[in-house]
């Protein structure tokens, strides 16, 4: 079992930058792919990065490329998301997700049935 607290999230100006912290518990938290997903009102929960359970490969949907950066911090159970030059659009609830396969080989996942456990959310909310 892995326990998701998500923090960091805010008001921000357009252009501006967040960073997302994703903190995890459970023996197993620092064997598996975290991912990132946000959501607003009326739409699904989309994917926005991941990255695999030793770090070495990550991925990013590309709306964000070249804005966001995925990291971790095995020894702390504690996965990161940079944002930086911040849109209106990325107005959304940002959730953390856990891979549900442990020592994944490969690429991280980026579909949501691919992750089992999930925090609760934290809102960004970017002003133009």
């Amino acid at each position: 079992q892995v326990q998701l607290v998500e923090s960091g999230g805010g008001l921000v100006q357009a252009g501006g930058s967040l960073r997302l912290a994703c903190a995890a518990s459970g023996r197993t938290a620092s064997r598996a792919a975290m991912g990132w997903f946000r959501q607003t009102p009326g739409k699904e929960r989309e994917f926005v990065a991941a990255i695999s359970w030793s770090g070495t490969n990550t991925d990013y949907t590309d709306s964000v490329k070249g804005r966001f950066t995925i990291s971790r911090d095995n020894a702390k159970n504690t996965v990161y998301l940079q944002m930086n030059s911040l849109k209106p659009e990325d107005t959304a609830v940002y959730y953390c997700a856990a891979d549900r396969r442990l020592v994944r080989l490969g690429p991280p996942p980026s579909t949501r049935g691919e992750y089992d456990y999930w925090g609760q959310g934290t809102q960004v909310t970017v002003s133009s």
